[in-house]
């Protein structure tokens, strides 16, 4: 019973808080337009603007030698002084 003491008021202090930002988003324009946003998914986007070709092919050719640039790996050639053999990776590290 001691504990409604404290539960009633704070329940209506809850339900004061609440009236009041129900009756500020009505002031504001909260609840004005329901339909437009309701019907915005059915809608499809708007379709990009496409580039003429030129601007496609120069793109495309871009891309292309970017591309073929990070494929290839430049791996250079041991001299016959600096062989890496399982010996001498041991003695360096160690």
């Amino acid at each position: 019973m001691e504990s409604l003491f404290i539960l009633i008021p704070i329940a209506l202090v809850f339900v004061a808080i609440a009236i009041r930002i129900f009756f500020w988003a009505v002031k504001s324009g909260q609840f004005e337009d329901l339909d437009t946003e309701a019907k915005r998914i059915l809608f499809d986007d708007e379709p990009k603007a496409k580039k003429p070709p030129a601007a496609a092919q120069a793109e495309n050719g871009v891309n292309t030698a970017v591309k073929k640039s990070l494929d290839t790996k430049v791996i250079p050639e041991p001299t016959e002084n600096k062989r890496c053999t399982a010996t001498t990776q041991k003695e360096n590290h160690v």
